[in-house]
């Protein structure tokens, strides 16, 4: 009994937040007709206020980001011609992320060097785990399940790395960057900025969440290779 509560709760803490963000995003995802406009409008508006000079807008299938190699701003279906208060926070928390670059804030320093490096462990990490079983096989080593259960470690490690750096950009563009846009540009009705509150803290934990899904399909996937090694 206690064994299932155990894993329960962690169920709940690794996709609690994952959740919680689409209830949010689809709780405040509906067509509102006294929006002026609709995500990627207002994204382009905001980069021609604020003097971004050739960062672009574009549709994607990839999920809302700014590609800061490129200068767009990346836009999911729904936000770039959804007129919803999800729409608008989302399209301005990814274009609060393309003033930090045009500024060149110091967070973006922080993510340019240490990012890079976590994701080539991660990388190194998790092709480790692919070539335990045949490594295993081939020299029928006891060490390699050691091998294994530490690569699984480091990769763990290395996305909440990850998601540590990015947490506080993240937050910056949702909180010092997007909301205030919204408020003082009187985007929205006072009425409405709890709600876009919601939307931009459930923007910048989605790579938390992503970060916590991650650690429990390593562990799954460690498993496996652990049985299959045995």
């Amino acid at each position: 009994m206690l064994f299932v509560l155990v894993f329960i709760f962690v169920l709940l803490l690794i996709y609690g937040p994952h959740l919680w963000i689409r209830h949010v995003m689809a709780r405040h995802g509906g067509t509102l007709d006294e929006l002026p406009g609709t995500g990627g409008e207002l994204a382009r508006h905001l980069i021609e206020r604020f003097g971004l000079g050739d960062v672009e807008v574009e549709a994607t299938d990839a999920g809302d980001h700014y590609d800061s190699v490129a200068r767009k701003v990346r836009l999911s279906p729904d936000i770039m011609n959804g007129r919803s208060l999800t729409a608008v926070a989302v399209a301005a928390h990814e274009v609060g992320h393309a003033i930090q670059y045009h500024r060149q804030e110091r967070i973006t320093h922080l993510r340019q060097h240490y990012s890079p490096l976590a994701m080539t462990i991660q990388k190194i990490a998790i092709g480790i785990l692919i070539a335990a079983p045949l490594l295993a096989a081939i020299f029928h080593l006891p060490q390699i399940a050691l091998v294994t259960v530490l690569a699984g470690v480091l990769a763990m490690l290395a996305s909440v790395l990850i998601q540590m750096i990015i947490l506080p950009m993240e937050w910056d563009a949702s909180f010092n960057k997007a909301l205030p846009i919204l408020m003082e540009g009187e985007y929205l009705a006072p009425d409405q900025y709890p709600a876009a509150k919601s939307v931009l803290r459930a923007a910048a934990l989605t790579y938390v969440a992503a970060a916590l899904v991650d650690m429990l399909r390593f562990g799954r996937w460690l498993a496996i290779l652990r049985a299959a090694i045995r």
